[in-house]
């Protein structure tokens, strides 16, 4: 079918869509669906979506890659044709995910690099026809590790890509990537979910009964692919509750019972470990500083109560707003090459101690 008399069927079938199968990001949805309206359906050659890890970009350019590949004429994404069916296998021939891979070549979303030759390797594939679609969509994860020669390499590709090629790149913050990146794509920012929703959906799907579905739609901090995520591993929680209690011991530890605990911390280097844990003690002393204000209810650590109730009496507000101000620190070092053994130090040397406040 000539590209044209597509573009009439697709457009036809645009003005009278339903919402497409995402939970949440209306506004994100609503801005990709107005502007295929505003190019009768042909997609904008380069996408850049934003948002923190787990809040969803990936499920958004799925569905967007599966609304252009369908072959539907009444709705799209219609869920049951060839396209629809191999984009749900994930083995459509004219789609193709580029992931960030460690140096033994496997992918390693968290610390691992989109390399030059991953580009050079999209710019050869690009410049081939689609096997059986209009359109051959690249969905590029993680753009914010991209060694600055992938980025580069891609910079023509994205500023004149072959006419058949759509680019879907996914990042978490606009600043760290190349303003000549930035300036090229159609920018889409995706927004946390209220935890209601992400409650309501976690229920619905039959993943969680409500109490535990509250409770993770609290400490998902808007993300619903990080709570989906943890029903799937049994560990998750209890890695929370471990860190959890860490955390409290060291609150009455010594110094030299702190710099043991960086060690041990320091010999598991493991970048998902040591995030997981700044995050669990940045989400807790957030709840703590509610806790003094006296807004209990928006806490996300709902399921201990008693114990943010302790802490808030004990522990004065100037030494919690300081040791978020030095979780956020440590946490930007360990992103970048530093002594991680000396980040660690200073991460548990400055833990706050616990006061007797009632007199004050």
């Amino acid at each position: 079918m000539a590209l044209g008399k597509r573009y009439v069927k697709i457009l036809s079938v645009i003005e009278t869509e339903k919402p497409w199968p995402i939970i949440g990001h209306t506004s994100a949805v609503q801005l990709l669906q107005r502007s295929l309206q505003r190019t009768g359906g042909r997609p904008h050659h380069a996408n850049l979506f934003l948002g923190a890890p787990q809040l969803g970009k990936s499920t958004l350019v799925r569905v967007f890659a599966q609304v252009v590949l369908c072959t539907d004429d009444v709705q799209r994404p219609c869920g049951v044709c060839r396209a629809c069916r191999l984009m749900a296998r994930g083995s459509h021939p004219d789609f193709h995910l580029i992931q960030p891979l460690d140096k033994g070549g496997q992918v390693d979303r968290l610390d691992g690099t989109l390399r030059v030759e991953q580009a050079t390797g999209l710019i050869r594939e690009a410049a081939l026809r689609p096997v059986e679609s209009p359109y051959k969509i690249f969905h590029i994860q993680d753009f914010h590790q991209a060694h600055e020669a992938f980025a580069n390499k891609l910079l023509k590709t994205l500023e004149e890509p072959p006419e058949s090629v759509v680019l879907c790149l996914t990042a978490t913050d606009r600043n760290s990537l190349l303003p000549t990146i930035v300036s090229r794509c159609q920018v889409i920012e995706l927004r946390p979910l209220r935890p209601q929703l992400i409650a309501q959906a976690l229920v619905e799907q039959g993943h969680a009964a409500p109490d535990q579905a509250m409770l993770l739609a609290r400490l998902a901090n808007g993300r619903l692919g990080w709570a989906v995520q943890q029903l799937s591993h049994a560990d998750g929680q209890q890695e929370r509750l471990t860190h959890l209690q860490s955390l409290w011991q060291l609150l009455t530890a010594d110094r030299i019972a702190r710099l043991a605990f960086a060690e041990q911390l320091a010999a598991n280097r493991k970048s998902q470990h040591l995030f997981g844990l700044l995050e669990v003690w940045t989400t807790w002393w957030r709840d703590v500083l509610l806790a003094q204000a006296g807004c209990g209810e928006l806490c996300a650590n709902i399921d201990q109560q008693t114990e943010l109730t302790r802490q808030a009496q004990l522990v004065p507000l100037a030494e919690i707003q300081r040791y978020l101000q030095t979780l956020r620190r440590i946490e930007g070092y360990l992103h970048h090459t530093v002594n991680t053994r000396l980040a660690l130090d200073v991460l548990v040397l400055q833990i706050p101690r616990l006061h007797d406040l009632r007199g004050v």
